[in-house]
């Protein structure tokens, strides 16, 4: 593979030439999509060509083999990493242990099913390198966005739902809180850490609640597509998870304003 010079820079310990760690990571957490993840690659791959990158794959033990693609993958391009998590579950989570993985100044974060608009990212990050933003969501609610590629009315019904609660407990404005599409300053997801509650699949809304000063937000208009292959994980696991989650934090904010006042 040919290396450009201008994409090499001198290591002034070392005198050897490096190239420079990427501006992005893009993280997709992952249960049985080992049919997705060669095109995600390739689509993220025509998408994004303005910013370095990478994709870190964090697989939960998918039967199907999903981190042996990955892996197989990783051999063909640096470009592609992947964590494989053994005893532990869970879309949050999953997130943060890729953000630690990385030490891009930007991180997104997408499902691995191809729903999401690949070519949504690069906006994201010049919204937030560029324009100062700390948050860039994908957003399904804003004008020129749509969310029709949900699976059936039930998942709309949940999702609309959703958002409508959520909302309550944001003190930014934020028309698509529960969207699992976006990029966040890296540091800014360090910082929250203490916060997070990590509980669930709806790392966005997670992270909203978890801050302590208002966020600056943009969101970005995207067409929720249609799955590619594999099955959607909604069950009513996730709503228990997600009443977990506001509960989580509404009691943290109390106990706060309780020890803060005392």
């Amino acid at each position: 593979m040919h290396v450009s010079s201008a994409s090499l820079q001198q290591d002034t310990h070392t005198g050897c030439r490096v190239r420079p760690g990427p501006v992005l990571s893009i993280i997709i957490p992952c249960y049985n999509e080992r049919g997705n993840v060669e095109p995600l690659f390739h689509a993220v791959e025509k998408a994004v060509t303005h910013h370095s990158w990478e994709l870190i794959f964090v697989d939960d033990s998918s039967p199907d083999g999903t981190i042996d693609e990955v892996w197989r993958l990783a051999q063909v391009d640096s470009r592609v990493r992947g964590i494989l998590r053994v005893g532990r579950r869970g879309l949050s989570s999953a997130v943060i242990e890729g953000i630690l993985s990385s030490s891009a100044p930007v991180v997104a974060v997408m499902d691995g099913d191809l729903q999401h608009d690949e070519r949504l990212l690069e906006q994201m990050v010049n919204a937030i390198e560029l324009q100062g933003y700390d948050i860039a969501v994908g957003s399904r609610h804003v004008e020129g966005g749509d969310n029709s590629g949900l699976a059936n009315s039930w998942r709309l019904f949940l999702s609309n739902a959703g958002i409508r609660i959520a909302q309550c407990f944001l003190s930014v404005r934020v028309r698509d809180p529960m969207s699992g599409f976006f990029a966040v300053r890296r540091d800014l997801v360090v910082r929250s850490l203490p916060h997070l509650s990590g509980i669930g699949f709806k790392i966005l809304l997670d992270l909203l609640m978890a801050q302590q000063a208002v966020p600056k937000v943009i969101e970005l208009p995207f067409v929720f597509r249609s799955r590619h292959e594999g099955e959607s994980k909604m069950d009513r696991k996730v709503l228990i998870q997600f009443a977990q989650m506001i509960s989580y934090h509404m009691l943290k904010k109390k106990l706060t304003g309780v020890k803060a006042s005392s």
